[in-house]
């Protein structure tokens, strides 16, 4: 299960331009992990305060007139990960984890067809089957058969999605890319690994040589 990240602790509240918005800032909240962009809001110092104090993202509601923490009624709270500033001081990029809908509309994003990464979604099911195999799920069946058969089936997915490369159309080679990725993803769970274990290793490698040498 996700945790809540750290709170942003390097934002400098009194470096932030306050005064260009009349002390209200813009503050657009993104999810951690699939990067939807989940709403906008905006937040006054209290309202800053108050999201790196309590871990929930909270902003100033122009029509209440006061401070509002996210799912204060409805329980759909966003649970911060970081604050930053843009290159003017004038805005923040807020990253969260929602707890349900941001939406009062019940949806996921208030903007409808907000993109978002597909892997992180995918993760997060399998990282749900790995821990309560339901009966009947095909990833049950692969992680009661243990790593070495998920490391096999691995094998042959790669096989098939290079035979595709190479004899197959574009639409069939994306069928194979996308099985094999959905096999590795699964034995990066088995092994107690997942999606943003990766994340920091191919960000680790990134601008170094090993990467293109």
């Amino acid at each position: 299960m996700h945790e809540s990240g750290p709170k942003e602790a390097t934002l400098d509240p009194d470096a932030l331009a306050w005064a260009k918005g009349d002390g209200l800032l813009p503050a657009v909240v993104q999810d951690a992990d699939s990067l939807r962009v989940l709403m906008l809001g905006y937040m006054d110092r209290d309202a800053l305060a108050a999201t790196l104090d309590s871990g929930q993202v909270t902003f100033f509601s122009r029509s209440k007139g006061r401070l509002w923490t996210k799912g204060e009624t409805s329980g759909h709270v966003l649970d911060l990960v970081s604050v930053r500033a843009d290159c003017d001081d004038d805005a923040l990029l807020v990253l969260a984890r929602p707890k349900g809908p941001t939406c009062h509309l019940q949806r996921a994003s208030c903007f409808p067809g907000a993109p978002a990464a597909a892997l992180e979604p995918l993760d997060a099911l399998l990282a749900r089957r790995e821990a309560e195999r339901p009966p009947g799920s095909y990833t049950t069946r692969l992680f009661e058969g243990g790593v070495r058969r998920i490391a096999q089936k691995v094998g042959e997915e790669g096989v098939e999605t290079a035979l595709a490369a190479v004899a197959q159309d574009d639409e069939a080679l994306l069928g194979e890319a996308a099985d094999l990725t959905y096999h590795l993803l699964v034995l990066l769970r088995a092994r107690g690994l997942g999606l943003a274990d990766l994340e920091r290793t191919l960000a680790g490698r990134s601008g170094s040589t090993t990467v293109d040498s």
